[in-house]
């Protein structure tokens, strides 16, 4: 994922695994699922995402929940006065082979 600061313009690329949940300012992300289409496919890689806003002096608001998409960022936005974030890119981990299986 990518984060945004729009106040300062600076952006912070972000490594999340699934069911993880990460920092960014006064916004915590959890992220719950992320798929990347097979290479032979149109690109497209999504995450479902959870994102809360930690305000001082207020309690925890959810601003966002749902799929975002790499290839349409404005299709599922956050929508937020002072942070952005994005979708770049999926890591899928193929599971490992047990050693001497057949």
């Amino acid at each position: 994922l990518r984060a945004l600061e729009k106040i300062t313009a600076r952006t912070k690329d972000l490594v999340i695994d699934i069911d993880e949940t990460v920092a960014f300012k006064s916004l915590e992300i959890t992220l719950r699922t992320c798929d990347k289409r097979p290479p032979e496919e149109p690109p497209e890689t999504s995450a479902f995402l959870e994102i809360r806003d930690t305000k001082p002096d207020s309690e925890q608001e959810t601003v966002f929940t749902g799929w975002m998409f790499a290839s349409s960022p404005a299709l599922s936005a956050l929508e937020h006065p002072v942070y952005d974030v994005w979708v770049i890119d999926c890591t899928i981990i193929a599971p490992e082979v047990a050693a001497g299986s057949e």
